[in-house]
């Protein structure tokens, strides 16, 4: 059928399965990293739970080689509680400071995870139409080669009709599969974002409980 098809009928069956390998690449390799991403958060909130000891995670996670996902925004704001302190700085200095350093860093960790996610959405929007070009035109081109005959039958504008349908079928091959995955992480991605807020603004609140309790702070030397 794909050879018997119109030349424009054709390059669009080709466009429509180069977007879909793209889809399906994209699917695979952001669907991989946020599921790492996923795990990361467990596993910070399992090791955070386990010691109970804020500088205990902050020098552990320190020592790795780099940082990512909700422990690139921990260090960040650690690093940050570290240096206003030996400046010192008084409290709300400290902790307006600690603030925007962890909400630059979560920003940029959710530039992270969201990167390409759109691309996904503009798939699932077009490739329906793209596919319903494609039908539309083979199936313009199979009713103008019937003004060619004197009498039209079903079995001349058929086989015509079913190549032009299969660019449709392609849209929605390619469109269906990017819809689900952009609506699937974009819960994911949600869901980490929210616990990324929530656990820096509980940090926040561990800080000054900290400082106003005039505690040495986890017994880090400020001087």
């Amino acid at each position: 059928m794909f050879t018997d098809a119109s030349i424009l009928v054709k390059g669009v069956m080709l466009v429509l399965l180069v977007i879909s390998i793209i889809s399906w690449t994209l699917i695979f390799y952001r669907g991989s990293y946020l599921k790492a991403r996923k795990k990361n958060w467990q596993r910070f909130i399992k090791q955070l739970n386990e010691n109970s000891d804020y500088i205990d995670t902050y020098q552990k996670i320190k020592n790795q080689a780099s940082q990512s996902g909700v422990d690139a925004i921990f260090i960040r704001g650690f690093d940050e509680f570290i240096a206003m302190k030996k400046t010192g700085a008084n409290q709300d200095a400290i902790l307006s400071a600690v603030g925007r350093a962890m909400q630059v860093a979560q920003s940029k960790e959710l530039d992270k995870i969201e990167q390409n996610i759109s691309i996904l959405a503009t798939i699932g929007s077009t490739s329906p139409y793209i596919g319903l070009f494609g039908t539309v035109w083979g199936i313009m081109t199979s009713f103008q080669a019937l003004g060619a005959v004197q009498q039209a039958t079903i079995s001349m504008v058929a086989p015509g009709i079913s190549e032009a349908l299969i660019a449709t079928a392609m849209g929605l091959f390619a469109a269906i599969p990017a819809v689900i995955a952009y609506n699937r992480y974009s819960n994911h991605i949600d869901y980490l974002a929210n616990q990324y807020e929530v656990f820096k603004q509980e940090f926040l609140v561990v800080l000054n409980r900290k400082l106003q309790s005039n505690e040495t702070a986890w017994g880090i030397d400020y001087e």
